[in-house]
């Protein structure tokens, strides 16, 4: 597996997106079909299929980090940058990926993320 990132500009509020990317209802409006919470245990339900990760790190309006229970050498992470200048708000994705899906997994996250944007108005 490979680490992989992935940068997008978003046109909202760190504070909006974050809502977005840390909460039940949030994630469950453009990442996964449903989302339920048990602690710091998230369930994402997509097409029937559900996998379970740990909301492992988090700082308010900056990063969240979620790591599989499965395998809990692999996480994604969403995290919050603001350009000092222009104001600019981008969201910087990590992810795993194999070596010969990095193609899949980048088109998996971009549309992902055009519904996000889509919900956000961006």
């Amino acid at each position: 597996m490979e680490k992989v990132q992935f940068e997008y500009v978003i046109n909202c509020s760190p504070k909006v997106l974050y809502n977005r990317l840390s909460t039940a209802s949030g994630l469950a409006e453009w990442f996964a079909d449903d989302v339920r919470v048990q602690g710091k245990r998230y369930t994402f339900i997509w097409e029937g299929s559900e996998q379970t990760a740990e909301m492992t790190l988090r700082k308010e309006n900056r990063l969240v980090r979620f790591t599989w229970v499965e395998n809990e050498s692999l996480y994604f992470e969403f995290k919050i940058s603001q350009d000092e200048l222009t104001g600019d708000v981008s969201l910087i994705i990590v992810d795993f990926s194999e070596e010969d899906e990095v193609e899949e997994t980048r088109e998996l996250w971009n549309t992902q993320i055009a519904d996000l944007k889509h919900i956000l108005g961006s």
